[in-house]
């Protein structure tokens, strides 16, 4: 299985914001939006991160408020990307070393989307279910043996 079909299944959906914005306004979308991540984009380009563990590094530095700073300020400015075609077990990998739970999927400069832990899991699962039905059908409908003549 590769990325690109989880991003089918996923949807088209993508949040982003400027480097330039307000930290308090990326949270806000992100709490509206029920998302653990943003991908924040400057003139057309990939140029970091925001998720929820750079979140709450901000507001436990500042004593639990969200403070006045800007998303340039918080974000992981080095974020990790993959490809359509980047094989499912490779994320598997990549999430794990890097403890990466979410990663914007590139094609060349363009952002498709991003896929998550949690995309990754349920793809995961549900191609195992589909396997494991197709098993079980293909040994219900295992043909009887027959007693061979002496």
């Amino acid at each position: 299985m590769k990325v690109s079909e989880i991003l089918q299944v996923k949807g088209n959906i993508l949040y982003t914001v400027t480097p330039d914005q307000p930290l308090v306004e990326a949270v806000t979308t992100m709490s509206e939006n029920d998302i653990g991540s943003l991908v924040v984009m400057e003139y057309g380009d990939l140029v970091g991160m925001l998720t929820f563990r750079e979140v709450l590094k901000t507001l436990h530095a500042n004593g639990g408020a969200v403070g006045a700073g800007t998303v340039r300020r918080h974000m992981g400015d080095s974020p990790i990307t993959v490809t359509p075609e980047t094989e499912v077990n490779e994320v598997r990998r990549i999430m794990l070393e890097k403890h990466a739970r979410y990663l914007p999927v590139m094609d060349a400069r363009t952002l498709l989307g991003v896929i998550s832990f949690y995309d990754v899991a349920r793809a995961v699962l549900e191609a195992q279910s589909f396997e494991n039905r197709m098993l079980k059908a293909y040994i219900r409908d295992w043909p009887a043996e027959q007693n061979a003549p002496d």
